[in-house]
């Protein structure tokens, strides 16, 4: 039987596309080895959020030719798309495929062997406009069920659209016969996943209130999450129907990108302050056990040393539970490169950046221990996953705190009602305290 590995960089949509193209290969009487074993062929699907996803990417690429220097390599995804030539460049890489071609692999490819010169098959992006279903297969407990793709906002530093294309969804329809598949193959949590999943179903008069409304209704499936929701697209509506919902977990996850409304200004996002601190305000007056996660960017060019501190303390003052911290990378051909150049470049230093960095990840602990303080010696039902770890398991409550217990086969994938006594925290919040406190202040340049 020929063998395949597959290797996933970058965000849960990327995993839940690896998880359909391993299938494809399974289809095919492939075995799926894993990444770093001895394989025909080896698929890297990849990022390119950031510079040093970039440099991810290569490396990974490197990775697999140096592992298995015989195999077919294939590099799919959205750096890609946006860079083909350069990873052609990359001598043993055998194909190249783009956003529209991923999901037709076995069309493009002819024979998985060694090629002399590397096969390219990327179109261009404006020109898709096909949804390709996808969900990841890879755990026991959770699944990653992919609803929308593209995304039709134009951030100033995001690369996303030219990646990916426009919004475009799967119907309501074939997403039901999705998630009762993948409750038939044993998954207990299904995450819905998206580039801008606040966008579902605008191409057909769908709505993702009616999507997660029907979801809700297969109750093979235990548990829902909703990966990740632009604020001003999260309504009292949906808020309201997770609060009442069957499966839908009290999780929300609002990228924020800045607490500061110029720099929020610069960054063309679809809301300010003040709507976001009320999407939070209404979340928690309707689930008040409920966890919020953010995302914030630090060190994009607007973000003065004043700005950042209003970005702070926006964030000190909001009761969210933990943050996903990014720091700021200029990409080609974006607005705020393009304004950035045409100012002279005057960019935030990138000592800076990681000082900002580091305070916002120190906060975003401090948050994460608080929260889960709040639920110390209370019951909450507890998703075991199967991570034999030094003898201990882990899993999940309903509202995403990470909880730990001797390992036992016979609990994994079970939901169980477990009183929170050893919650796995990381980190103690005076030592944070004290090293936040003792971080220099460092001033930058200013912008106007």
């Amino acid at each position: 039987m020929s063998t395949v590995s597959l290797h996933t960089l970058g965000c849960k949509l990327n995993f839940a596309e690896t998880g359909t193209i391993a299938d494809q290969f399974r289809a095919k009487n492939y075995n799926v080895v894993p990444f770093g074993d001895r394989a025909d062929v080896v698929v890297l699907n990849t990022c390119t959020v950031t510079d040093q996803a970039d440099r991810k990417c290569r490396q990974a690429i490197r990775r697999a030719l140096k592992a298995n220097p015989e195999a077919c390599v294939i590099v799919t995804g959205c750096f890609a798309q946006l860079q083909p030539e350069q990873i052609a460049g990359i001598d043993g890489v055998d194909v190249v495929l783009g956003a529209s071609e991923k999901f037709n692999l076995f069309a493009y490819v002819d024979a998985f062997s060694k090629k002399e010169k590397t096969q390219i098959e990327v179109s261009c992006i404006d020109e898709v406009s096909e949804f390709g279903a996808a969900f990841s297969a890879f755990e026991r407990t959770r699944a990653f069920l992919k609803v929308q793709d593209g995304c039709d906002y134009s951030c100033t530093f995001c690369t996303i659209p030219r990646a990916r294309g426009a919004s475009r969804s799967d119907t309501i329809a074939g997403i039901v016969e999705q998630a009762e598949l993948i409750a038939e193959r044993g998954f207990k949590e299904i995450v819905i996943s998206g580039v801008n999943i606040g966008l579902f179903g605008q191409e057909r008069g769908e709505s993702l209130l009616t999507l997660i409304r029907e979801l809700d209704r297969v109750e093979a499936v235990d548990r829902y999450r909703i990966s990740s929701c632009e604020p001003n697209l999260l309504s009292d509506e949906i808020i309201d129907f997770v609060a009442e919902s069957r499966a839908f977990m009290p999780h929300f996850h609002l990228p924020l990108q800045s607490g500061d409304d110029f720099v929020l200004g610069k960054m063309r996002r679809r809301y300010r302050r003040n709507l976001y601190a009320d999407r939070v305000d209404r979340i928690l007056r309707t689930m008040p056990d409920a966890a919020i996660g953010v995302d914030v960017i630090v060190g994009f060019p607007a973000e003065t040393e004043s700005r950042f501190e209003n970005c702070f303390a926006f964030i000190s003052d909001l009761p969210v539970s933990y943050l996903h911290v990014f720091t700021y990378s200029e990409r080609p051909n974006t607005v705020a490169v393009d304004e950035l150049n045409s100012m002279g470049g005057l960019a935030v230093e990138k000592h800076v950046r990681s000082h900002r960095n580091r305070r916002l990840r120190l906060l975003s602990e401090k948050k994460r221990a608080s929260f889960y303080s709040r639920f110390m010696g209370s019951y909450r039902p507890v998703l075991w996953e199967d991570s034999n770890k030094g003898g201990l398991m882990s899993g999940f409550t309903d509202n995403h705190i990470r909880v730990e217990s001797p390992y036992d086969s016979d609990r994994v994938s079970r939901i169980e009602l477990t009183l929170l006594g050893n919650i796995a925290s990381s980190g103690n919040v005076a030592a944070m305290q004290s090293e936040m406190d003792s971080l220099p202040v460092i001033q930058d340049l200013p912008y106007s």
